[in-house]
Parts: C-alpha cells; sequence; structure tokens
C-alpha cells in the first residue's frame, strides 16, 4: 500500500492532517495514542502493519492530533474536549456521516466522549490499552500516585527525540541502529520536548468517567494483561462502566507489542468484533450533554421598580444578546424558563464561556445573571431535553450567586488545560439529587 495522501480538516482555527485509505465497506476512524506523524508513521512496521490490517477490512480514516505531526501546533494542544472536535472536523471533512471509532491509548477517552457526545455518529466504539481517569483521587483510589506519574513524564521529556522515549510505550521494537534512527526521526518530527512534556501532563488529568453510561453504542475493550504504562485495572474499570461492553484481555506485559506480528490476536478481535456489527438503528435519544441554566437575579424586583413597560424591553434585549451568545458558542436553546434560559452544549468549555459573555453582555442592561453548568447523560424528547443532568444543573443555578458561574466538579474535570480557572465552593447537597456534590466558581 503506497502511503496514502495527506487532507486537512479545518477544526476552528486549526487545520487537521487526516489520511484516508483502505477499500472496506466498513467507516473506522483510528484515534492514535498521544503523538503521531501522519508521513512518517508509514515508515515504522508496528504503525503501518496496523493500518494495513485495519485497510484489510475498512475504509480508514485517522489524523494528527492537534499540536502533533502535521497538524497546526499554534494554539497549544487543547482540552479532551478541543481534542474530540477534531474527530468530528475530520470525519466530515472526509464525508464521513457514521462510522465505528477506535481510540488507542490517550486516543481512548476522546474516542468515548465523542462517542457519548454524538451517538448518531458512531457505529461501534474500540477502545485498546486506555482509560478514562488515571490519577488517584478521594473517589478513585485505585489511581496512581501523582509523584510516580510526574516522574515518569519528565523521564519521557527528557530523552525525547534519541528514538527511545516511545519505546518506553512500544515494547519489542527491532534492535537495530537503523530502527533507533527511524524512531528518533519519528519522534522528533511528532512534536517538541516541551510539548511532550504539556501534552503528557494533560492526559494523566484526563477525567472522562461521567462519559461512560452514556455510550451506546456496542463497545470492545481490550487490554494487555501486564500492560506497564497503563495498567490493566483502568481498562477493565472502563469496560464495567459501559453497559454490555466486551472485555478481552491480551498477553504481555506490553502497553503495545512492536515486534512483527505482536498485535494480530488484537487485530484479530478487534476485525471479529467490527465485521460481525450490524448496522442497526442508533439509539440516539439519549446523550451526554453540557447541561446551562441562566436567570436574571431579582428580577420581581427589577420589575416593580422599574414598570411593565420597561421590564419588558430589558427582557427582549436580554433575550437578544443571550440567543446571540449561544448560536457564537455553538449551543442549543432547549426553552426559556421564566427569566432565563435552558441550553445544552456538546462540550463544557463553551458553555462556561457563553455563561460569562452572558453575564457581561447583560449588565449593560443594568441585569445581573447567575448561571449554572453540569456535564450528564440527557434524554432527547422532540426539542426537549430531560434526566438528572437536568435537574442537577437548574439545582447548580439555584445556588450561584449574582453574577456567578457556577459549575459541578464534572465540568471542571472536562475543561483541564482550557486556562479557565474555578473557586471551590465546597460540597453541597443538592434538592432531590443523590449524594453531596462539589461545586466550583469560574474566576473571572
Amino acid at each position: 500500500m503506497e502511503v496514502p495522501e495527506v487532507r486537512y480538516a479545518k477544526s476552528g482555527e486549526l487545520s487537521i492532517a487526516y489520511q484516508v485509505f483502505g477499500q472496506g465497506d466498513l467507516d473506522l476512524v483510528f484515534v492514535p495514542g498521544f503523538v503521531s506523524h501522519a508521513d512518517l508513521a508509514w515508515e515504522i512496521p508496528v504503525f503501518s502493519g496496523v493500518y494495513r490490517r485495519l485497510a484489510s477490512f475498512a475504509r480508514v480514516v485517522t489524523f494528527d492530533k492537534r499540536g502533533t505531526g502535521l497538524s497546526d501546533r499554534t494554539l497549544g494542544f487543547g482540552t479532551v474536549e478541543d481534542r474530540m472536535d477534531d474527530i468530528r472536523a475530520v470525519m466530515d471533512a472526509a464525508a464521513v456521516p457514521r462510522a465505528a471509532i477506535f481510540g488507542i491509548s490517550e486516543g481512548g477517552p476522546m474516542a468515548l466522549l465523542f462517542a457519548a457526545t454524538y451517538p448518531e455518529r458512531v457505529t461501534a466504539l474500540v477502545l485498546m490499552g486506555t482509560f478514562a481517569r488515571i490519577l488517584r483521587a478521594p473517589d478513585f483510589p485505585q489511581g496512581a500516585d501523582p509523584a510516580l506519574i510526574e516522574a515518569f513524564v519528565d523521564g519521557i521529556a527528557a530523552g525525547w527525540g534519541a528514538g527511545g522515549a516511545l519505546a518506553n510505550f512500544i515494547a519489542n521494537m527491532p534492535d537495530s541502529p537503523a530502527s533507533t534512527a527511524a524512531l528518533a526521526r519519528y519522534e522528533r518530527n511528532a512534536t517538541t520536548p516541551g510539548m511532550v512534556q504539556e501534552i503528557l501532563t494533560q492526559n494523566v488529568s484526563i477525567d472522562v468517567r461521567a462519559a461512560l453510561p452514556a455510550v451506546s453504542a456496542p463497545t470492545l475493550v481490550l487490554h494487555h494483561a501486564g500492560d506497564r504504562v497503563v495498567p490493566r485495572r483502568f481498562g477493565r474499570d472502563v469496560a464495567e462502566r459501559i453497559e454490555g461492553a466486551q472485555w478481552v484481555e491480551l498477553p504481555g506485559d506490553v502497553h503495545v507489542d512492536g515486534s512483527v506480528g505482536g498485535e494480530d490476536d488484537a487485530l484479530d478481535a478487534i476485525e471479529a468484533f467490527l465485521t460481525g456489527q450490524t448496522q442497526r438503528a442508533v439509539d440516539a435519544d439519549r446523550a451526554l450533554k453540557t447541561v446551562f441554566f441562566s436567570d436574571i437575579v431579582g428580577s420581581t424586583e427589577q420589575a416593580a421598580t422599574v414598570g411593565d413597560r420597561r421590564w419588558h424591553a430589558l427582557l427582549d434585549e436580554h433575550d437578544t444578546a443571550v440567543r446571540r451568545e449561544l448560536d457564537r458558542h455553538d449551543g442549543t436553546e432547549v426553552k426559556t424558563t421564566g427569566d432565563g434560559f435552558l441550553a445544552v452544549f456538546d462540550g463544557p468549555a463553551r458553555a462556561i464561556r457563553c455563561a460569562q459573555a452572558i453575564v457581561a453582555s447583560s449588565a449593560v442592561f443594568g441585569l445581573r445573571i447567575r448561571a449554572g453548568i453540569h456535564v450528564g447523560e440527557v434524554e432527547i424528547r422532540g426539542d426537549d431535553v430531560a434526566g438528572l443532568a437536568v435537574h442537577i444543573g437548574s439545582r447548580v443555578a439555584a445556588l450561584a450567586d449574582a453574577d456567578e458561574v457556577l459549575v459541578t466538579r464534572t465540568v471542571r474535570d472536562l475543561v483541564t488545560g482550557s486556562g479557565i480557572a474555578f473557586s471551590d465552593r465546597g460540597m453541597h447537597a443538592l434538592k432531590g439529587v443523590p449524594g453531596e456534590w462539589q461545586l466550583l466558581a469560574v474566576r473571572t
């Protein structure tokens, strides 16, 4: 197979390099690990071997993530939400309305977040050597020690460019000067040591556990039993949280096996899984969404002060401003709620920035706005949305102060790397919602 042509998709301000190859009836989007290079991957046997095998039964679309390879590097690496958008941009550019999504290692969180957010575009989901969260937390005691992770990241960045850094992720590569030189060239062209530090630091901060219950596509999760980069327990946790997911444990103590035919067992299982899937009707009435509520603070008192005519004029100006910001930030208005709005977004960073813009624009009219934001699975009922996530968003908005955007911890976890800062507002009981919830205020 010749090296496929590199094309470019527009994702926001960035150009994302992608390739299309293979002649199968199945469309498959391959989301690579933390770095890639669309041209040079074909010179590394472990990468080209996987691509050729996938191309034997599918039409494959793959791409270089922002900040790596042949894609733009000017705006940094972005959040997992930004990188998920790159999948959508590449699928649109390649004229792929629906596809199976295959995410390996760091590509896994992107793939499962996409599957949860856009169920109508995903026929099946394959995850290999991946995770939903890595770092230890009070509600994730099985996570990794942050100190050990930091030392690992520093070591990878320090050795980047000589051909040995990727050997920490890919075992059993050929031991020859030519192989080392090819891998060194690949590393240097895929990204820089500084970007490696940024990418890996952001990757270990990923937490997409909230997306797992919303994945409705048939799912296959594969993991090497003795994986020393992403231990087996992380992959098993993902499989257990996705309803109906199939779990395949592969032999070996590797993250990726770089020997000739080293990943044949995995590829056999993937081919059998994907070619056995029927193009069933998509159940798109459940999806992961960012739920946004806004409200005018003290509206009754203001209406009494300015009078009905002036108040209705203010409301019209406010509604126009809100709808303008929703349109600018790709939000979807669901309905008005008295003096406020319910809207949904495909990602939380957009919702936060939209909320901040609404607070600022409403101040021009002398109105003070509070907003609440939560990410969770919603039921889509025509033009309306329902479910626990909607109730949580409403309760969070009710606790916000004037001129404040209040979010749940789930939102904070998903915008890591966005530059958005938060102040902790402590744990709260939300009326009618089980448990206690950590809330955070967006800093202006």
